[in-house]
C-alpha cells in the first residue's frame, strides 16, 4: 500500500509541481491513514477500502482532538489520493465521493500593528554583517508578503534593485513578480553590497540570496531562530511566525486602500477567497479601535 502512495507522491512532484512542504504534508496524511487501515481495521488492499474506513479514520482524529481544519486537511489529501487511484485503474470505485468536509472554523491571522513592524525591522544591529542581513530580510518580508520558504529560496538573480521587484518561485512552482520599497531595496543593497561579500565561502560558492554565518544558505530553522531572536530585542511578546509580517502586510495594505485583486496577486493566492480573510482582520481592527476610542461604544 505505501508504493501506491509513493506512486502519488511522484505525481505530485511531476505533474503538479507542489512545494515541498506541501508535498510532506500530503506524505504525513496518507501515511497516518494507511497505518490506520492497516493496524486498527486489516485492510490491505486499496480495493477493499469502503466510505465506511475512512470515516472510521476521521473519527479517530476527531476523538484524539483534532481541530476541524486538521481534519478537512486530511480528508482533502485522502480525496487526491483516491481519485489519483480511480484514474490509474488501481481501484474501480472511488470511496471518497459522498464524504463531506466539515467547515473549518474561521481563524484570524495574527497581526502586528505599525508600531511593532517599526520596532521589529529596527531590532537588528547593523553594524555587523549578519545584522545587516536580517535587516534586509525582515525588511523584504514585510515589503513582499512573502513565504518563507520564498524568501530562503532567492537567488542573486531574482533581486532587481533598480527597477524595484524582486521575482519569487510560490506554492504550484508559480512565478510571481513583487514591487519592493525604498526602505527595502536600500537594505538589500547595503546586504549586497557590504554584508554578504563577508558572509561569503569561497570554498561553498552559492548563488543563494541569504547566507548564515558559515556562508551557506540560510535554512528555515535559521530564520525562525532569529526572527524570535529578535522579536524578543524588539519587546513583542505576543506570538510571532514568519507567517506574522505576511499576515501583516496584507492587512496594512488593504487598510490603507489597496484592492483585494492586488493583494491576492503579490500574495500568489490561487483563489481570491484565502486572500478575503484579511477584510475581516481589518473589520475586526475597526471594531476594535471603534470600541476603545469612541465616548458611546
Amino acid at each position: 500500500m505505501n508504493d501506491h502512495i509513493n506512486d502519488f507522491i511522484h505525481y505530485l512532484v511531476v505533474e503538479k509541481g507542489l512545494a515541498k512542504n506541501t508535498i510532506q504534508s500530503y506524505r504525513r496524511d496518507l501515511t497516518s491513514y494507511m497505518d490506520f487501515l492497516q493496524k486498527n481495521l486489516n485492510v490491505t488492499d486499496m480495493k477493499a477500502i469502503t466510505r465506511s474506513h475512512i470515516m472510521q479514520f476521521l473519527s479517530s482524529l476527531k476523538n484524539e482532538g483534532k481541530s476541524s481544519r486538521t481534519i478537512a486537511r486530511h480528508i482533502a489529501s485522502i480525496r487526491s489520493f483516491h481519485h489519483f487511484l480511480l484514474i490509474e485503474k488501481v481501484t474501480d470505485d472511488d470511496p471518497t465521493v459522498h464524504i463531506e468536509t466539515p467547515n473549518a472554523e474561521m481563524k484570524l491571522p495574527k497581526v502586528l500593528n505599525l508600531d511593532e513592524v517599526e520596532k521589529l525591522l529596527n531590532a537588528p544591529d547593523t553594524s555587523k554583517p549578519l545584522g545587516i542581513r536580517d535587516k534586509a530580510m525582515l525588511e523584504l518580508m514585510y515589503a513582499a508578503g512573502m513565504r518563507v520558504s520564498e524568501l530562503i529560496s532567492l537567488t542573486l538573480n531574482d533581486v532587481h534593485l533598480s527597477l524595484g521587484f524582486v521575482r519569487c518561485i510560490g506554492k504550484g512552482n508559480k512565478e510571481r513578480i513583487i514591487p519592493i520599497g525604498q526602505i527595502a531595496i536600500h537594505a538589500l543593497d547595503l546586504y549586497l553590497n557590504e554584508a554578504r561579500p563577508k558572509l561569503a565561502n569561497s570554498k561553498n560558492k552559492t548563488d543563494q540570496l541569504f547566507l548564515n554565518h558559515r556562508g551557506r544558505p540560510l535554512s528555515r530553522q535559521g530564520f525562525w531562530k532569529l526572527l524570535k531572536q529578535t522579536a524578543t530585542k524588539a519587546g513583542i511578546t505576543k506570538e510571532l511566525t514568519p507567517h506574522t509580517l505576511r499576515h501583516s502586510f496584507a492587512t496594512h495594505l488593504l487598510e490603507n486602500g489597496a484592492d483585494l485583486r492586488s493583494v491576492q496577486e503579490m500574495l500568489g493566492h490561487a483563489d481570491i477567497s484565502t486572500t478575503q480573510i484579511y477584510t475581516h482582520v481589518t473589520k475586526t481592527r475597526l471594531k476594535d479601535v471603534y470600541s476603545q476610542f469612541h465616548p458611546r461604544a
